[in-house]
C-alpha cells in the first residue's frame, strides 16, 4: 500500500484493520504538513493517536538506529493518552485503543467529548528543545547530565500555550549543551546527556548547526511536523539552514521566555521550526501572548497575532523592495555561492525590486555582553530547582563538571568560568557601556538600511545577518533554497525591524511557493 499526504479516503475510522492503518500512518506522517494532518483527522482517515504512534515509531527506526540521528532526547510517556483525549474532543474514537467508552461517566469527566478542535494544532505532535520547561514526566536539562534528573515544577509559558492550542508535546529534542554557552570549541548538537545530533542530509558529514540542532534535525527527518527551538544568536537560524527547514527567530518579546533555561535577558527568544513557512507560521501564532512573568512581552501588546497564516500570500513578492547583501557572497563556500546568487533573478521575476545593500557587521559583543548576562540569569533558574538536583548555582555547576571531567568536560567549560568571574549584578562599567553601544549600533544598522532604501526587508546569504539581528532583538526567517551537488542544504534569511513578522512571513512564503526548493532527506 502506497500512502502519503494528500491521499484521502484510503482508510476511514471504521476500518477494522488496525495493522493496515498503522502501516498507512507511518508512511503518511513522514512528509505531512500540519494542514494535511488536520485534514486526515477531520476526514476520519487517521486519529491523533495513530499519528502520534506513527511518529514515535519513526523515531525508533531512524533516530535510535539506522542513521541514528540522535535528535530526540526523551519521549513523553503520556503522549498517546493525551492524543486519545484530543481525539475524543473531536468526537472520534481511536480504533482498538480506548479503555473507556465515550458514554462512560468517567470518560466524560476526563475530556470534553465532541467539543471540537481547539485550533490548527489540535492533536498535532510537537517536539520542544530540552531547555523548555514542561510540567510532566519529562526532564528539562539543557543537555547537561547535571540536570538529568530535573523535573520542572510548572509549564513554561510556551508549553502552556501549546497545550491550550491542543498540541501534544511529543518529547524533548537534543541540543548543544547549555545552548552552546559552556565551552569555546563545542560542536553544534553535542551534549553530555544526549550525545551528538547528526544532520539527516549527511549524518556525520554536515554539521547539524546549533544550538537548536535536535529540534531542526527532527523536523527535517519527519519525527514531528513542527518543533520549538530557542535562539540567543543564530541558534534557530543556524540549524534551520543546516537541516533544510524553515526557522523563524521572532522579535525578542513576541514569545515569552519564562520557564526556559536562559542565557541572556536581552537576546533570548523561543521560535518555531517547520518544513514549510505555513507550518512555522501556524506554530508561531499559537505561542504569542502577554506573559506577566516576562516583561519583554508587555511591549508586544497590539503588535502580535494569534494567526500568522493570514499573511501568507503567494504573490507577496510583487512590488516588494528587497535589500540584498550581495557582497556577503564572498564569504559563502564555492558550492553554495551560485545557488544563492540565483536568488536575485528569482526575486526580480516574482515582481520584486532588488537593491544591493552592504553586509551587516556585528560588534565584538559575544564575550563582553553575554558572559555578564548569563550569570544572574542562570543563577535564578538553577536556584528554583528541586533539592534533589545537584546544582543550584553557576558555581555549583562548574564544581559538578569538575568532579566528572571525563564525562562533563570533553570540550572544557571556559565560557562558564568567564561568566562566573563576573559580579552577577550587571553593574560593571564595561558591560553597561558595551551593551548600550551594541543595542544602538545593531538596531541602527538594520533600521537605517530599511529607511534609506525604502525596503520591506533585507535578504542575506545563509544566516549572515544572524549576529546583528540577535543583538538588535529583531526577527528573521531562514528558508531552504536548494542543495549543493553533494547534497548539502543551502538557505537564505529574510530580516527586518521589530515586529515585522507579518512582512517576513509574506515574503518568505511567496519565495517558497516559487522555488519549491526543499526536498526531504533520504533516510536508510
Amino acid at each position: 500500500m502506497k500512502a502519503g499526504p494528500g491521499r484521502p479516503g484510503i482508510l476511514n475510522e471504521t476500518s477494522g484493520d488496525n495493522d493496515a492503518r498503522a502501516r498507512y500512518a507511518r508512511e503518511f506522517v513522514a512528509g505531512a504538513t500540519v494542514k494535511q494532518l488536520q485534514q486526515a483527522m477531520a476526514s476520519g482517515e487517521l486519529t491523533s493517536r495513530e499519528i502520534v504512534q506513527a511518529y514515535i515509531e519513526r523515531i525508533g527506526i531512524y533516530d535510535k538506529q539506522g542513521p541514528a540521528l540522535n535528535s530526540v532526547l526523551e519521549l513523553n510517556p503520556e503522549a498517546l493518552f493525551i492524543a486519545e483525549a484530543l481525539d475524543a474532543e473531536l468526537g472520534r474514537k481511536s480504533p482498538g485503543f480506548f479503555r473507556l467508552e465515550m458514554d462512560d461517566p468517567l470518560y466524560r469527566d476526563a475530556v470534553q467529548v465532541g467539543r471540537g478542535p481547539r485550533g490548527p494544532l489540535h492533536g498535532i505532535p510537537v517536539l520542544v528543545k530540552d531547555n523548555v520547561d514542561t510540567a510532566d514526566m519529562m526532564h528539562t536539562s539543557a543537555g547537561s547530565v547535571a540536570l538529568a534528573n530535573s523535573y520542572a515544577r510548572k509549564d513554561s509559558f510556551v508549553a502552556r500555550k501549546l497545550r491550550e492550542a491542543g498540541a501534544i508535546i511529543l518529547g524533548k529534542a537534543n541540543m548543544t549543551e547549555w545552548a552552546n554557552f559552556m565551552a569555546e570549541n563545542m560542536p553544534g548538537g553535542y551534549s553530555s546527556r544526549g550525545g551528538q545530533v547528526l544532520n539527516p542530509y549527511g549524518p556525520g558529514v554536515y554539521s547539524p548547526g546549533g544550538s537548536s540542532s535536535g529540534s531542526a534535525a527532527a523536523v527535517a527527518a519527519g519525527f514531528a511536523p513542527v518543533s520549538i527551538g530557542t535562539e540567543t544568536s543564530g541558534s534557530i537560524l543556524s540549524p534551520a539552514h543546516a537541516n533544510s527547514v524553515v526557522g523563524i527567530k521572532p522579535t525578542v518579546g513576541l514569545v515569552s521566555r519564562s520557564g526556559i533555561i536562559p542565557i541572556s535577558h536581552v537576546q533570548d527568544t523561543p521560535g518555531p521550526f517547520g518544513t514549510t513557512v505555513e507550518d512555522a507560521a501556524i506554530l508561531l501564532g499559537a505561542l504569542t501572548g502577554i506573559d506577566e512573568e516576562d516583561p519583554a512581552t508587555w511591549a508586544s501588546e497590539g503588535r502580535s497575532y494569534s494567526d500568522y497564516t493570514q499573511f501568507l500570500d503567494k504573490d507577496g513578492l510583487k512590488n516588494a523592495r528587497i535589500g540584498f547583501a550581495k557582497a556577503s557572497l564572498e564569504r559563502v563556500d564555492e558550492e553554495s555561492r551560485p545557488i544563492i546568487a540565483a536568488v536575485e533573478e528569482v526575486l526580480r521575476d516574482a515582481g520584486a525590486e532588488v537593491i544591493e545593500v552592504p553586509p551587516l557587521t556585528p560588534g565584538h559583543w559575544r564575550v563582553r555582553c553575554l558572559v555578564y548576562e548569563f550569570k544572574p540569569a542562570i543563577n535564578k533558574y538553577l536556584s528554583q530547582l528541586s533539592p534533589n538536583v545537584p546544582v543550584h548555582s553557576l558555581k555549583e555547576l562548574i564544581e559538578f563538571n569538575n568532579s566528572q571531567p571525563d564525562r562533563m568536560l570533553k570540550y572544557g567549560q571556559a565560557v562558564l568560568l568567564r561568566s562566573e568571574a563576573a559580579s552577577g549584578t550587571l553593574t560593571e562599567p564595561e558591560y553597561i557601556e558595551t551593551r548600550a553601544k551594541v543595542d544602538r549600533t545593531s538596531r541602527k544598522s538594520i533600521d537605517s538600511l530599511l529607511k534609506e532604501h525604502n525596503l520591506d526587508a533585507l535578504l542575506f546569504p545563509q544566516i549572515m545577518n544572524s549576529a546583528v539581528s540577535a543583538q538588535a532583538g529583531y526577527p528573521s526567517i531562514c528558508v531552504p533554497i536548494g542543495y549543493t551537488k553533494e547534497g548539502k542544504p543551502v538557505g537564505v534569511t529574510f530580516t527586518a525591524s521589530a515586529y515585522s513578522e507579518p512582512v517576513l512571513i509574506r515574503l518568505a512564503y511567496a519565495f517558497e511557493q516559487i522555488t519549491k526548493a526543499r526536498k526531504p532527506p533520504e533516510l536508510e
